[in-house]
């Protein structure tokens, strides 16, 4: 007679992602999980692959680099403060993601959108400059 062992518990890696939140459907971090946006343990994964706690995550959505790991395991999403409570991030990771921030945001003040539309003259510069938008 065998003995069975005890499973440790895990989740498939992209409904975890949508758990916490990362992700707004699971569709979205299957496919982001495949096109390899997530790392696990350093290297590409699946989207069946099994996360258990205290996993290294590397979660790249947008312009932000999520490091973390994994601090519980949920299948279902619930509220926000219940989903930050299923991972950690790392001191450095959010330090980055403040300094990119802020960065974006600098070079947003340079720009300032105008007040009103192009008038016809503007509209014929624009055009001859080569603007794709104007035509």
């Amino acid at each position: 007679m065998t003995e069975q062992q005890n499973p440790t518990p895990s989740v498939r890696l992209d409904l975890w992602l949508w758990a916490a939140r990362f992700f707004k459907t699971r569709a979205l971090a299957k496919q982001a999980v495949e096109t390899g946006k997530v790392e696990a343990g350093g290297q590409r994964a699946k989207a069946s692959r099994a996360v258990r706690v205290g996993d290294a995550l590397r979660v790249a959505r947008g312009e932000e680099i999520f490091e973390i790991a994994v601090t519980a395991l949920s299948d279902v999403r619930g509220p926000a403060s219940v989903a930050q409570t299923l991972y950690d991030e790392s001191e450095a990771s959010k330090q980055a993601r403040a300094e990119v921030r802020a960065r974006r945001a600098a070079e947003r003040t340079g720009y300032q959108a105008p007040v009103t539309k192009p008038d016809k003259r503007a509209r014929r510069l624009i055009r001859a400059l080569g603007d794709i938008d104007a035509t």
